[in-house]
């Protein structure tokens, strides 16, 4: 078990660490053959990459929106999921269930009428638009994943916690939260991943003012001469830090949140 768990680590972490050697390599380096891990590193494919104001934008961009829709979806989805796994009524598995098939539709067919949508409010190409939209997303995302988290919370404590004079909402914060907070920063990381990843909607709502970095990382394989792999493999890191930066800011905040409100 210990061989297989190792065999599948590799495969995860290789690629990435291949990934990351590449992006400090000149094409040369990249291009020889058999690959070759002794070479002169260079900074160079990520100060193209940084420079480019086109990328600076859109990394602005998807910073704003990815963390706007988490942060809402967080908000709305944390209470309606702790509602239905705490108060439970005839229509919580329908309630689940419409929650959940918001990720069934293929992207294309939510991207049309959104489309068509913004075009006629005047919001196409905005970050306020593709906020609303990737709220949708991680709104289901977070509401799907809480409910079981929320269920797991032994109802003992909260009980002893109601005698105890705690309110309602006292005991949503300071002891549901707390407890399920490891299971919850899995589905607002998850959430956050989803939509900092998302790649069609982004090209369907989007052209010049509030295209994401995935957009752009994507236009930097059609630049007009060989393939540029180590510019490739940059953005491609570029594109990967911000949500693993995101995961350790979150777990830290939220500890440190809960430990005083323990």
């Amino acid at each position: 078990m210990r061989a297989i768990i190792v065999l599948v680590a590799a495969l995860v972490v290789i690629p990435v660490l291949w990934t990351l050697i590449s992006s400090f390599k000149h094409t040369v380096d990249i291009e020889t053959t058999p690959p070759t891990l002794v070479f002169t590193p260079t900074l160079d494919n990520f100060l193209y990459v940084l420079n480019r104001a086109s990328v600076r934008n859109a990394l602005i961009n998807s910073i704003v929106i990815s963390a706007s829709a988490v942060a809402i979806g967080a908000v709305l989805g944390l209470p309606c999921a702790y509602a239905v796994a705490r108060y439970p009524t005839r229509r919580a598995p329908d309630i689940q269930f419409f929650v959940l098939s918001l990720r069934f539709l293929p992207p294309i067919a939510v991207a049309l009428p959104l489309m068509v949508i913004w075009l006629d409010l005047g919001l196409y190409d905005t970050r306020i638009a593709m906020i609303v939209t990737y709220t949708l997303f991680t709104l289901s995302i977070t509401i799907w994943l809480a409910i079981p988290a929320f269920r797991q919370v032994p109802k003992e404590i909260e009980e002893a916690a109601f005698i105890d004079g705690y309110s309602a909402y006292a005991i949503f914060f300071r002891i549901a939260l707390p407890v399920a907070s490891k299971s919850l920063i899995g589905a607002i990381v998850f959430s956050f991943v989803l939509v900092w990843n998302e790649f069609l909607i982004a090209l369907m709502l989007t052209t010049s003012d509030a295209r994401t970095l995935p957009i752009v990382a994507s236009e930097l394989s059609q630049l007009g001469f060989d393939t540029p792999w180590g510019i490739l493999n940059a953005s491609v890191i570029v594109l990967s830090l911000p949500p693993l930066m995101f995961l350790g800011v979150l777990s830290g905040f939220l500890n440190s949140l809960f430990k005083r409100n323990a």
